[in-house]
Parts: C-alpha cells; sequence; structure tokens
C-alpha cells in the first residue's frame, strides 16, 4: 500500500468535507479497494463529515488500515463534541431527522460499510466509527 496508512483531519468548513472526501478516495485506492467500495467508502465520509459539520460546527476524522489474513480494511472515526444524539437507536431509522433533512444519512452509511458502531452523550459528543473491508 502506498500512501498514509493512517491520518486525522479537522471538520470545521465545508472545504473540509470535500478534503475528508479526497483523502479516503486516495488512500482507499491505493489499498486496493475496488471503485464500487471506493464509492460507498467515499459517500459514508461525506455524510458522516456533514453530519460534524451541521450537528456540531466542528470535529475530527481519523483514519486507519488495518491488516488480517486475506483481507484489508480501512477504519474511520468521526468525533465531535457537539449536542450529541438523544435517541441513537432512533437516529438509525430512515427518515428520523433533527435537521429537516430526510433522515438517510445514518441508515444509509450503516448500508454502505461492514460495520458501524456510534456512541453518544447528550451534551458532550457523538463518535461514529465505520469500518470497510477488502480481499487482500
Amino acid at each position: 500500500m502506498e500512501g498514509p496508512t493512517s491520518g486525522e483531519l479537522p471538520i470545521k468548513t465545508e472545504s473540509d468535507i470535500v478534503a475528508c472526501r479526497k483523502a479516503i478516495r486516495e488512500c482507499a485506492t491505493s489499498a486496493g479497494f475496488g471503485v464500487t467500495d471506493v464509492t460507498r467508502i467515499v459517500t459514508a465520509v461525506s455524510e458522516l463529515a456533514r453530519n460534524v459539520y451541521v450537528h456540531a460546527d466542528h470535529g475530527i476524522m481519523r483514519w486507519s488500515f488495518h491488516a488480517q489474513p486475506g483481507k484489508i480494511g480501512i477504519e474511520l472515526v468521526f468525533q465531535d463534541q457537539g449536542q450529541g444524539i438523544d435517541n441513537v437507536d432512533q437516529a438509525m431509522l430512515p427518515g428520523y431527522s433533527t435537521a429537516k433533512s430526510m433522515g438517510m444519512g445514518l441508515p444509509g452509511v450503516k448500508r454502505l460499510m461492514d460495520e458501524m458502531e456510534v456512541t453518544s452523550e447528550v451534551g458532550a459528543g457523538t463518535t461514529v466509527k465505520v469500518r470497510k473491508w477488502a480481499r487482500a
């Protein structure tokens, strides 16, 4: 794999969302993910970075690659210190939104990625961790 195997980017502006997408597209392609999986990963990055920007004003995206026998994976962690999510289970339902949107963001990300964990504390922020695996 060429390029960085881990990194971190801030999310404070709309330009940062674009930077996150670009960095992950380059890293995932370099790691050997196919075009379809790269598109899925970048779409998830776009949604999660936008959630940080819209709901928390600022946060960070961290990424790292993990190799296991026969496969390689990317792990993405989005973390903010925003208002938090009152009910994570409800937020994972298609159509649920607190931002007057279609409410397809988190459920969509879950469909695009292989693994997803959401932890949130009201008043303290939210952390979303997602993983995608490709055959090595």
